[in-house]
């Protein structure tokens, strides 16, 4: 029996916009059913296509989400500077595209100003508290963010601790963190 997506098990990630900065942090465990596979896998990736800074996390398959790096790499590549655009016109090819349509992973995607959750049902959603969390374990952390979001910590401190907090409650995240700050 195969699972449909979005029901997959395995990840965590968190962007997180404060005091001028965006953090996006990411778990490392892989999961496949109640099995952990490994700990240490690296779901945020800084890309610089075109001499631009942009840092991007992903959730469910693998390799379908590098498919998507790439593409979005691509789409940089084709609007320098423009994020917002090039996430849009991913968005549109993800939902139109026949092979792009069976794709089951999402991604959190920052420039360092701007902050995107890209999804294949077409959306680009651009977070309303300056905290967008994808994954299994993502509402866990979204809510631990947001009620961190008041305190003094930075961006950073906040995505830590949200990340520890999920990894605590849900079981298909772990506290081996990959951080990278825009």
């Amino acid at each position: 029996m195969s699972e449909k997506f979005p029901g997959w098990h395995g990840t965590t990630i968190i962007g997180v916009r404060k005091g001028g900065k965006v953090v996006v942090a990411g778990d490392g465990q892989v999961s496949l059913g109640q099995t952990v596979i490994k700990g240490t896998a690296r779901k945020v990736r800084r890309l610089s296509p075109g001499g631009a800074d942009v840092v991007a996390g992903f959730a469910g398959s693998t390799a379908d989400a590098f498919t998507l790096l790439e593409r979005l790499e691509a789409k940089l590549e084709a609007t320098p500077g423009q994020l917002q655009r090039a996430c849009v016109e991913l968005a549109k090819d993800w939902r139109t595209d026949k092979y792009l349509q069976k794709l089951e992973a999402m991604l959190i995607v920052t420039d360092g100003t701007s902050l995107y959750v890209v999804t294949g049902a077409g959306d680009v959603l651009e977070p309303e508290h300056d905290v967008a969390a994808i994954g299994s374990g993502g509402n866990f952390a979204l809510a631990a963010a947001r009620g961190l979001m008041e305190s003094d910590l930075s961006a950073e401190d906040v995505a830590r601790k949200a990340m520890a907090i999920a990894a605590d409650i849900c079981v298909y995240t772990n506290g081996n963190l990959t951080v990278e700050t825009i």
